[in-house]
């Protein structure tokens, strides 16, 4: 019998995302496969995973973190940069630091928040949005979504990381944030993992 559970780590790179991505990951495999456990994440500056060696260092630590079964999944805003070239340059570079266990990279198109405008209208009244907030027609498009968010909260109102993403990423929709096809890319490769997993956690 197997005695540790199949758990995912996430590498991510703010504060924000530390309390935000283990919620949305949670969310995730309650759908896909319970059994599957969602450990702590590994933070580090996007400035630092960019550069030699720190990407390869934190997937290391995330692989410490996960036990002997388990998957990393690397998420970081895109930031302007095209994710269709960073995404698999980082997933090379990733796999050459541990080739022999799952990893998933994902650059959430422009940052995380594009992911609740794609689903704006499931997050009508929480956390000081209006009740008419609309999805966005193209939610990836936008350079600035926490900007976009907080331009439709009361004035003198600011949008917290800390506070609002976590809170968002336990509400939003995940059928309308596939919509934002960074977003559909996530919801993929965890079901994929979820179905490993399940491989895996099947009596031998």
């Amino acid at each position: 019998p197997r005695l540790m559970p199949f758990r995912i780590v996430a590498i991510v790179e703010g504060h924000g995302e530390y309390q935000a991505v283990p919620v949305l990951l949670r969310r995730l495999v309650t759908e896909m496969n319970p059994e599957v456990t969602i450990g702590r994440p590994v933070r580090q500056s996007r400035g630092s995973l960019l550069k030699n060696d720190g990407l390869e260092r934190a997937v290391q630590l995330a692989f410490i973190e996960t036990g002997a079964d388990g998957a990393v999944v690397v998420l970081i805003d895109s930031e302007g940069d095209c994710p269709a070239e960073l995404a698999p340059t980082l997933l090379q570079r990733a796999r050459n630091a541990r080739n022999d266990r799952r990893i998933a990279v994902i650059l959430a198109h422009q940052e995380f928040e594009a992911w609740f405008l794609a689903s704006a209208s499931s997050l009508r009244g929480l956390r000081r949005l209006p009740q008419d907030i609309d999805d966005h027609p193209d939610p990836e498009s936008v350079r600035g979504c926490k900007e976009w968010l907080e331009a439709r909260m009361p004035p003198n109102s600011k949008y917290s990381e800390t506070a609002d993403q976590p809170a968002f990423a336990d509400t939003f929709d995940l059928t309308l944030a596939r919509r934002a096809p960074s977003f559909d890319k996530l919801y993929r490769e965890i079901e994929q993992i979820c179905r490993e997993a399940r491989e895996t956690l099947e009596p031998r």
